[in-house]
């Protein structure tokens, strides 16, 4: 990982989201410090032997430690709501003072004194270097105010001098460990999202390239004939089911005169009025060359009939601009699935229809109900 990675140390956004949340299970966690040191500090007092008076042990053990703390607690509860942006700061300073205030009652239990990792090492949930150090000078902060306080002083040794900074320094060492190597697996985890979302991405777009046509972005043959297979599996099952071959009249010629580019945009047009006049639950598909195939479920046979004379009627209507104005035809063959008809029987028949539109005429729709 590089320097500037570790540096900045910046979580990604959808962690930064949390942050609030963070905030304020902190801050309930300290209420439960608080209360719990509440409640110690009584049952030491009634059944250990506690040599403070009652009134100092009130005053100076009870009161005033567990009210500076409520006060620290809630006003960092105001910030969390009111100041979003200010929250982390807030809560940093109010367990800093608290944690302190905890140790300066009890400075004579020696382990009371590890209550100020408490702040530390709720900041390294955040994934931020500078926030981490942030809340190491506070503590230092707080050591260095409470040894203001002469009883305080008067306790420690030359060696609690030294070793408590020294204390302080390795446990937020140690935390800018953990988030160091907490920042490499979050980059290392959203690197893998990103992959993954893009093996998705690629895989769809070849997935789409397989079953489509790259120049009329229509199904291709292949996926066209396992629609087929589906469709018959449901027309057996009392689904209605219409083919229909749409050819266009002439395309060699079209090709010979102005050149397969100029075909291939007729070949865009004609797909393109294909897609604009089907319904959802129609499947088409270029099937050749200039064929077309398309599949009509759920429509009785005028209404597939009628679909594929408007598709003919918007082509010949067409003037192309490639082809100096002049319109284009299609022939259509149609006809409808039963019972008595296998897949390639239909087809065979439709592709009749087909040849016969052609054969007498072109520009026409063909089928076994209606005469041509």
């Amino acid at each position: 990982m590089n320097s500037s990675s570790v540096h900045n140390s910046q979580i990604p956004t959808e962690y930064e989201s949390k942050h609030s949340k963070w905030i304020r299970k902190m801050l309930h966690a300290y209420w439960v410090v608080v209360i719990v040191h509440f409640l110690i500090q009584v049952g030491c007092y009634l059944f250990l032997k506690y040599d403070r008076a009652l009134p100092d042990f009130i005053v100076n053990v009870l009161f005033w430690p567990t009210a500076i703390s409520m006060v620290c607690i809630l006003l960092a509860s105001y910030v969390d709501r009111r100041f979003p942006s200010c929250s982390f700061t807030t809560m940093s300073v109010a367990s800093t003072v608290i944690a302190w205030t905890i140790i300066h009652v009890n400075y004579d239990i020696r382990i009371m004194l590890a209550i100020c990792l408490l702040p530390i090492f709720a900041s390294v949930l955040f994934f931020n270097s500078k926030r981490v150090w942030f809340v190491f000078s506070l503590q230092m902060a707080g050591y260095a105010l409470l040894l203001f306080d002469p009883a305080y002083r008067a306790y420690l040794n030359s060696f609690d001098m030294v070793s408590i900074p020294v204390f302080l320094i390795l446990a937020t060492y140690v935390a800018q460990i953990i988030v160091t190597s907490g920042v490499e697996v979050l980059e290392d985890l959203q690197q893998s999202m990103e992959a993954k979302q893009e093996l998705i991405v690629r895989n769809a777009i070849i997935a789409k390239q397989s079953k489509t046509d790259g120049l009329t972005n229509l199904y291709n043959q292949s996926s066209f004939k396992d629609f087929y297979e589906k469709a018959i599996e449901y027309a057996n099952s009392g689904m209605s089911l219409h083919l229909a071959l749409i050819d266009i009249d002439n395309f060699k010629l079209i090709n010979d005169t102005y050149g397969h580019r100029v075909g291939d945009i007729i070949l865009e047009k004609v797909s393109r009025i294909i897609q604009e006049s089907i319904t959802a639950s129609d499947i088409a598909a270029r099937y050749g060359g200039e064929e077309f195939a398309l599949l009509m479920l759920e429509q009785s046979f005028e209404q597939a009939y009628n679909l594929v004379e408007q598709i003919r009627q918007k082509i010949s209507l067409m003037g192309h601009f490639e082809l100096e104005g002049a319109a284009i035809t299609v022939s259509i063959g149609l006809k409808g699935y039963n019972l008595n008809l296998s897949k390639d029987k239909l087809f065979e028949e439709v592709d009749a229809c087909l040849y016969a539109a052609k054969r007498t005429g072109k520009n026409k729709t063909v089928t076994s109900l209606i005469p041509a």
